[in-house]
Formats: C-alpha cells, structure tokens, sequence
C-alpha cells in the first residue's frame, strides 16, 4: 500500500526527530511508505537543521520536507501537504495523522496497513496510544456531545453512571471495533475519504479537527475503527504545551475554546452548541463544589470556568466562524 506518513512540526525538532528515529524501522519494513514532514512556521534556521537531521538519519529517500510560514495550525501544517500528494502522478493510498510528539514501536503502522488491507470495507482507523509507561490513554473515543460534555466536567460517580453511554472514552477493549473518534495523534485515512469528503477543517486551526473528522466521515458512511493490535507511545500535550508532565496543566489558550465552538456549531447547530456549553459550565461547578467538600487536588487548567464562560455562545453569539490565527494576530482569537 503507497502510504504518506504526515508529521508536523512547529518548534519541536528534538520531538520530530525523535519521532523519525523510531519511523526507521518501519519505512524499511513499507517500502511503499514516505513521510510528508511539514515545518509549520517555525522559522529558516529550524527547517536548516530539520533537513540535516533527515540527511544524518539517511531519510533523504523517504522523507519530503516541507516549509511553510506563518503556523497554520495542524489543520493547515497537514492539509499542505495532503494537497499536494493527492494531485500527484502517484498519490497515496492511504495517509496516517501522526503527531512528532509519538514514538512508533516496530510493527505499529504495519499493522495499521494490514488492517485496512484485510478490511476494505473500514477507510478511517487508528492505533492504540498510551503513555510511556505502557498505560493506556483510550483512544476509542465516542462522539462528543452535550452530554459527554456533562460527565467529563462534572466527574461525579452518580452523574458518570447515568450518562455511561456518552462516556468520552470508555474502557479499554482488545478487539478492533468501530468507534466515534481516534485522535489525530495516529490516525489512518483511505484517499477515497479525503477525495469524497475533504481535507482536515482549516476554521478549526487546531483542536477538535480529529473528532470533528471522524463525524464528517462516519457521516458519509465510514465508520472509524479502533485497531489496538497497533501501539504507538504518545507524549501528550508536548507538541503544543498545553500539558507539562508531572505538573498542573497550563491555561488553555484561546483557540482551544473557539475551535470546540466551532466544533459544536458547525456539527449540531445552535441549540446542541447551547447545550454543549451549559452542560460544561454546570458540570465544572457540581465538580468545584464536591472537590471543595473533599479538600480534592484540582487537576484542571488554570482560570477553566471563567475561560469556558467567557468562550461560551452566551458570550459570543451563534454565528459560525473561523478561529482566529493567533500566528497572525496574538490577540485576535481573546
């Protein structure tokens, strides 16, 4: 199967490179695979060194780099790249969403290839992600909605139990099955999806472009499928920084509150949008008022509340548009 790899990267060439270094193996096992590495604004001096570690890898084969400036975003860095490979004499079969901030064990996208391969029927399928440590990070996602917005704020048993069927991310299973979402952290798309219903959403910069994928494509009758034979370690938050490990969470930039605007708007409608942002906003203060009983440790990002309040289409209205570039105008998206 001709299968193109996409890696973004956006000041992380420590985690980019790393992420190549674990891709050797694979790409000798794929003869027919390549990596599309796009460096998404980063600067001339990154792009200089990204190309001399892909020399250094003996990659220049395999690996097409690709610069663009300013940052546009996940949605933007890749969508570069996936233009150009579908419109080639010899695009892609297939295409895997791979963050820089995953290191791919031997055997993990193989696996990917041959599911599809076994399957023609599934055209969207994903891998298995989890923390250096082996545990699993539940990739199997279900759909968001107002209420799974509900349970993952308010994490309450009671409340959690009565909505278990809109659980975000549900217990593991070890058998491949369909599901609503895998993040874009690893992610395999049929070309015949991208050409039916389109590259990843540009409006949502990023954020939400995964779930938001997988809902256009199950929409138009592909299913996403969860393929945990397949194990790929992800470093989350690391491309973005919007986690630091072993502490507290940093504040959620502006963005990721429009996007997940977007995200309701443009997939439900106002009343699901108004749904979705209540749900949120009550959830976290049944949350703030349980874990302030119990002295609980506060694991949320700073200012959350306040964030989601002010983001909200109570605030902001119903009218669906882009996210703001923060790469364009810092203070446009606030």
């Amino acid at each position: 199967m001709r299968l193109l790899i996409l890696l973004v990267n956006y000041h992380g060439y420590d985690l980019t490179v790393g992420c190549l270094k674990s891709l050797q193996p694979e790409l000798e096992a794929l003869p027919d695979a390549h990596v599309g590495l796009c460096d998404n604004g980063s600067g001339e001096k990154e792009v200089e060194r990204l190309a001399a570690a892909v020399e250094e890898l003996g990659l220049t084969e395999r690996v097409a780099l690709t610069s663009i400036f300013p940052n546009r975003g996940f949605t933007g860095g890749n969508n570069e790249v996936l233009r150009k490979a579908l419109v080639s004499p010899n695009p892609p079969e297939a295409v895997l969403l791979l963050n820089n901030d995953t290191l791919v064990p031997t055997g993990a996208i193989q696996t990917l290839v041959n599911f599809l391969e076994q399957h023609p029927d599934v055209a969207v399928c994903g891998s298995r992600l989890e923390y250096p440590d082996g545990e699993s990070q539940r990739a199997a996602r279900r759909t968001l909605t107002f209420a799974s917005e509900l349970e993952a704020y308010a994490r309450i048993g009671a409340v959690s139990r009565l909505l278990s069927r809109w659980l975000i991310a549900p217990p593991e299973q070890n058998e491949p099955h369909a599901c609503g979402w895998i993040p874009g952290a690893a992610l395999m798309i049929r070309r015949e999806v991208l050409e039916k219903v389109g590259l990843l959403d540009e409006d949502l910069y990023t954020y939400f472009d995964d779930v938001d994928y997988c809902l256009r494509a199950k929409r138009a009758g592909w299913p996403t499928w969860y393929v945990p034979e397949s194990r790929i370690v992800h470093l989350v938050g690391q491309t973005t920084g919007i986690t630091a490990t072993n502490k507290r969470p940093q504040r959620r930039p502006s963005y990721w509150f429009w996007a997940r605007r977007h995200y309701f708007l443009k997939n439900f409608g106002p009343w699901h949008a108004t749904l979705a942002d209540m749900a949120a906003i009550i959830g976290l203060c049944l949350w703030k008022l349980r874990s302030s009983a119990g002295n609980d440790p506060n694991p949320d990002p700073p200012h959350l509340l306040s964030d989601l309040i002010r983001h909200s289409v109570f605030r902001t209205g119903f009218c669906l548009r882009p996210v703001a570039n923060p790469a364009l105008n810092d203070e446009a998206n606030r």
